[in-house]
């Protein structure tokens, strides 16, 4: 089975693109490959922003991470595009603090490498 790497670039508004990653890692872990980690970079970064409100009406986007954490992927913040952004990474919540070199060299290792944008 095949190791992924999944990187998210779009903000939580962007509902389609945030959709398809998470369809996409369950269809992966049903397959029985692995996701060795969800990387939230650029304007992704506000996924894990604590101040997301989004109306009843609308995708509920801290549960679809919830579910991604609980099954024990790791989902990364890139430190350098959430502090550019503003957003306070004491308060990260499920997410962990990366840099783009621990990204690299996770993508290095897996077998592929796929960019939801």
């Amino acid at each position: 089975m095949a190791r992924f790497v999944l990187s998210i670039h779009c903000a939580p508004s962007d509902h389609d693109t945030t959709q398809r990653l998470v369809k996409f890692a369950h269809a992966c872990l049903a397959q029985g490959h692995t996701i060795d980690a969800i990387f939230l970079y650029q304007q992704g970064v506000f996924h894990a922003s604590q101040h997301l409100y989004l109306a009843s009406d609308e995708l509920a986007i801290s549960a679809l991470w919830q579910t991604l954490y609980e099954k024990k992927i790791n989902l990364m913040l890139c430190v350098t595009a959430a502090e550019k952004r503003g957003l306070d990474i004491t308060k990260k919540g499920i997410f962990s603090i990366a840099g783009l070199a621990e990204f690299a060299m996770l993508a290095s290792d897996a077998d592929k490498w796929v960019q939801f944008k």
